[in-house]
């Protein structure tokens, strides 16, 4: 079993910026595709990012050009790099993994492990 802890949210202004980090640990061998997920109060789940083992992304068109994914294999660690915040970016912020032998995992449903979410406050 894999468990994930998600770290860095917090309260910023405006066009303001945060680093979530997503710190995984247990059985952490395989080449996972790591993603991030939001959920604002009251809409849906959005899958807002993604990284496989390679390296390969994918960013949601609602935030392109100002989010950013990025991992670290040596640490298990995957990152979310927020510029140019704003109001519609407050969610709470969760991680999670799917085994994807390399590839990049697209599809929410074959993300099975979960973190426990890290709130994103944006003041205007």
């Amino acid at each position: 079993q894999v468990q994930l802890v998600e770290s860095g949210g917090g309260l910023v202004q405006a066009g303001g910026s945060l680093r979530l980090s997503c710190a995984a640990s247990g059985r952490t061998s395989g080449m996972f595709t790591m993603g991030w997920f939001r959920q604002a109060p009251g809409k849906e789940r959005e899958f807002v990012a993604a990284i496989s083992w390679v390296r390969t992304t994918w960013v949601a068109d609602s935030v392109k050009g100002r989010f950013s994914i990025t991992r670290d294999n040596t640490k298990h660690t995957s990152y979310l790099q927020m510029d140019n915040l704003g109001a519609d970016d407050t969610a709470v912020y969760y991680c999670a993994n799917a085994p994807a032998l390399g590839e990049l995992e697209l599809s929410p449903p074959k993300y099975k492990n979960w973190g426990q979410g890290t709130q994103v406050t944006v003041e205007d």
